[in-house]
């Protein structure tokens, strides 16, 4: 295997890395994105074996990287094209846990070092959850280095059995916006185009799973429905709730709307006047680090890593309590004061994660660990 350090003048890498990505969420996605990006410009060659929809969504190959669809299946013809495209890797570095089970299948019978990147915990129940379980032991067991993308997330891949397990290095990456899009969509216009005109804009973002909570937001939603002005919850994601959520909020006449899936979360944080997040269950959250960024108010169960992302510049609440919710919205969208101090911790909170070269120089430093000669003996 070809070490990091090899003789590449002005300290870049001829190493062959490939980035192994299932089905992808935004964060584990934008991740990958960034990764490669920031690998190629260090001289290292970057396959990233994605679905077809992740790169269109993506654009990977757009980094210099190249791109080979396979798709999100653990079935023999998808195992046997990943197993094709790691064959003369250097190293794997698979991002989530169905990827990480998929690349540890594909590598079976080589010494090709795998570090894996646990971007959150899966979440299910009955026996999908024992399924997971095994699933994750067989990943953390298998891989060199396990990176956790919050502490919880370490603690639980040494339980499982990882051999080495870390804090991984995090980055806020930009969502992708199309290319047609206005980068200087005014956040009045938007507000107009979806009926919050004069009225408070609460904005959630995430796929429509049980895990989100957003039962638990509707039921909050009913508590500040009689406010004057009445505020207007958006939710954008898509889901296997979507019917459950829209039957409810048809029946109950709440105040939210079920946007679907949106490339513009940036243009909507923009015009919104607080973000919510009431998970069952959290590692970092990339909504939550953007409505920081983007000087929104955030709303937030205390669940896994969420209050170490965020320490004091959010509002936390228990999570499974509406009421605890509700009253904490109604009391922020009636107090601008408290608005703002959360505004201005959120700034400062967020200057003390790590940038996109702060993950790539760990990832780097991992990979040279992993492949210089004394590190196979």
């Amino acid at each position: 295997m070809t070490p990091v350090s090899s003789n590449v003048p002005h300290g870049q890498s001829s190493l062959r890395t490939v980035q192994v990505l299932g089905g992808g969420n935004a964060g584990s996605s934008a991740h990958v994105r960034s990764l490669a990006e920031g690998l190629v410009a260090r001289g290292v060659r970057v396959t990233v074996c994605a679905p077809a929809e992740a790169d269109h969504a993506y654009d990977f190959r757009g980094t210099g990287a190249d791109h080979v669809p396979v798709p999100r299946s653990s079935d023999p013809a998808a195992v046997g094209r990943l197993r094709a495209a790691c064959a003369d890797a250097d190293l794997v570095h698979a991002h989530g846990l169905h990827a990480s089970f998929r690349a540890a299948l594909a590598l079976g019978g080589r010494t090709t070092p795998l570090v894996v990147t646990w971007h959150d915990r899966a979440h299910a129940e009955g026996a999908r959850a024992h399924l997971l379980r095994l699933l994750e032991r067989r990943v953390a067991r298998t891989a060199a280095v396990v990176l956790g993308t919050s502490s919880a997330l370490v603690d639980r891949a040494r339980r499982t059995g990882a051999r080495d397990a870390r804090l991984g290095a995090m980055a806020l990456p930009g969502r992708p916006r199309p290319a047609a899009e206005d980068p200087d969509r005014p956040a009045a216009k938007l507000r107009a185009e979806l009926g919050a005109t004069d009225r408070p804009l609460l904005l959630a973002v995430g796929s429509l799973d049980r895990h989100r909570g957003y039962h638990l937001l509707l039921d909050a939603a009913r508590r500040w429905s009689g406010l004057d002005p009445q505020p207007l919850t958006l939710i954008a994601g898509e889901g296997p709730l979507r019917a459950e959520l829209r039957q409810r909020i048809t029946d109950e006449e709440l105040p939210v709307r079920l946007l679907g899936v949106r490339d513009d979360v940036p243009d909507l944080l923009a015009a919104a006047d607080l973000a919510l997040l009431t998970s069952c269950g959290e590692s970092r959250p990339l909504f939550a680090q953007e409505a920081l960024h983007a000087r929104v108010p955030l709303v937030a169960t205390a669940v896994g890593g969420v209050p170490d992302l965020v320490g004091d510049a959010a509002a936390l609440v228990p999570y499974g309590d509406p009421r605890a919710l509700a009253d904490t919205v109604t009391a922020l969208l009636a107090d601008p004061e408290r608005r703002e101090r959360l505004t201005e911790r959120g700034i400062r909170q967020a200057s003390g994660w790590p940038t996109e070269d702060d993950a790539v120089a760990q990832v780097l430093s991992i990979y040279d660990e992993l492949t210089q000669p004394m590190a196979l003996l």
